[in-house]
C-alpha cells in the first residue's frame, strides 16, 4: 500500500540531525554533541505546578487557543521582555510547542505556489512543512553574510510570488543574531508588501550580550508578522511541548481553526506549568544563560586554537565551525570523527546544501563533557593535518 502514500510525504526526508542522532546509539561510548536540548532540569518550582495540577485534576480539554490566564501571562511576558503588545484574548495562541506553532502559521498562510525565503544553512524543519503546504522554500544563501538574511539578500529574491519570509534569530544551526540596524532594512524593504514574515524566536531568552530584538516591535511591522516563541529552550521544557503564536486578530482567528483540527489544544497539564514559568519563573533563564556564555567562550577558545574558524555566536547553544580545510566533506568528516575520536556532531549538510563545508557543535552539555569532546576534537584533526 506504500504506492498510495501521499507523494509529498514520500519525498520528505528524516532529519539530518536525528539520522546521526540515531547512528549514535551504535556508539555507547561516544560523547555526543548533537541535540539541541538543555541539560538543565525544569525549574523544580514549574515541576511542583505542573504536579498540581494533576493533583487537581485539570486534565480536560482548554480553550483551543489555550487557557486565558497562560495568554495573558504570555502578553505580559513578551510586553516586558520585548516590547511587543498582544491582546491576549485574540492575538495569541498557546500551542504543543513551537514546532506546531510553525506548523499552523504555514498551513494557514501558504498555498499551492507560494514561496518562502528561507535562509541557508537553516533548521531542516521548515522547508518540509512548505512542501506539505504545496508551497516552494527559496533558499538564500548566508554564507557571504556572517549567516545573516540581510534585506539585500531579500531584495534579490523576491517576485510576485513571495509570501513569507521566514526570520529565525537567533540561528540554529550557527548562533548568529541580527543586529538592530539589520532588522530596520529589512522590515524598510517589505514594510506594507503583501508578504508575511514569520520570525521564529524561540531562542530570544538565550542572547548574550545583547538585548534581543523582534521585528514586530518595529513600527508597521505587527500588521505582517507572526511571531513564535516557547518554553522548550528558555525553561528547559522540552517535553512539555509548549509553544507560542503572536499574531494580529485578523489572522490569528484562521491559526486557530488550523490548531483546533491539528491538535485541538496543548497539554492541559503543561499549559498549568507554563503560567508557573512566565509569572514566578520570568527570569529562569538568567543563570542558565550565563552557564552557556561561559560554555561558547571555552568552546570557541578552544576552536580557535585547534584551527577550525568559526563565526562567535552571540546566542542560542551552538557554533558551526568549518571544516573545509581538510578536504572532506562535512558527512565524511562527521561519520570519520565518531568512528575514530567517539564525539558526535552534526553534520553541516543536515542544514541545506548551503551548509556544506561546516559541522554543528551543540553546547548545551557540561563542561566536563565539552572539555573531552575538545581534546579528542584536537587529536582527531592533528592527525588529519
Amino acid at each position: 500500500m506504500e504506492h498510495l502514500v501521499n507523494s509529498a510525504v514520500k519525498d520528505i526526508q528524516i532529519s539530518g540531525i536525528r539520522k546521526i542522532a540515531n547512528k549514535v546509539a551504535a556508539y555507547p561510548d561516544a560523547i555526543a554533541l548533537t541535540i539541541g536540548q538543555p541539560d538543565f532540569p525544569t525549574p523544580a518550582h514549574i515541576a511542583e505546578a505542573g504536579k498540581r495540577a494533576l493533583d487537581l485534576n485539570k486534565t480536560v480539554y482548554t480553550p483551543n487557543a489555550g487557557l486565558l490566564e497562560l495568554r495573558r501571562a504570555a502578553s505580559h511576558f513578551v510586553e516586558k521582555k520585548y516590547g511587543l503588545l498582544y491582546e491576549p484574548e485574540q492575538e495569541i495562541l498557546v500551542t504543543a510547542g513551537a514546532s506546531q506553532a510553525l506548523d499552523i502559521s504555514l498551513r494557514t498562510i501558504i498555498g499551492p505556489g507560494s514561496e518562502v525565503l528561507i535562509p541557508g544553512p537553516i533548521y531542516p524543519g521548515y522547508e518540509p512543512i512548505i512542501r506539505l503546504c504545496g508551497g516552494v522554500p527559496i533558499y538564500v544563501d548566508t554564507r557571504e553574510t556572517g549567516f545573516k538574511l540581510t534585506a539585500e539578500l531579500i531584495r534579490e529574491k523576491l517576485t510576485e510570488r513571495t509570501r513569507a519570509v521566514i526570520l529565525c534569530y537567533p540561528s540554529n544551526p550557527t548562533g548568529r543574531i541580527m543586529a538592530a540596524e539589520e532588522l530596520e532594512a529589512v522590515a524598510d524593504l517589505l514594510r506594507g508588501k503583501p508578504v508575511f514574515i514569520i520570525s521564529d524566536e524561540i531562542y530570544s531568552e538565550l542572547i548574550y550580550d545583547a538585548p534581543h530584538r523582534s521585528i514586530a516591535a518595529l513600527p508597521g511591522m505587527k500588521e505582517q508578522t507572526i511571531v513564535i516563541n516557547g518554553l522548550s529552550k528558555s525553561h528547559s521544557m522540552t517535553g512539555w511541548r509548549i509553544g507560542f503564536t503572536f499574531a494580529p486578530a485578523e489572522i490569528t482567528r484562521h491559526m486557530v481553526k488550523v490548531h483546533q483540527y491539528n491538535v485541538t489544544c496543548a497539554s492541559s497539564i503543561s499549559q498549568y506549568a507554563a503560567i508557573e514559568a512566565l509569572t514566578a519563573g520570568f527570569d529562569d533563564a538568567l543563570p542558565m544563560k550565563q552557564e552557556y556564555k561561559a560554555r561558547r567562550d571555552f568552546v570557541y577558545e578552544r576552536l580557535q586554537r585547534i584551527g577550525l574558524e568559526a563565526d562567535k555566536p552571540e546566542g542560542a547553544f551552538y557554533i558551526f565551525p568549518s571544516i573545509r580545510r581538510f578536504g572532506l566533506g562535512s558527512l565524511d568528516f562527521t561519520l570519520r570523527l565518531l568512528d575514530e575520536a567517539g564525539v558526535a556532531v552534526v553534520p553541516g549538510d543536515a542544514f541545506s546544501e548551503y551548509g556544506e563545508g561546516y559541522i554543528r557543535i551543540s553546547y548545551a552539555y557540561s563542561m566536563d563533557v565539552l572539555e573531552r569532546a575538545m581534546d579528542k576534537l584536537e587529536q582527531f584533526t592533528a592527525k588529519l593535518g
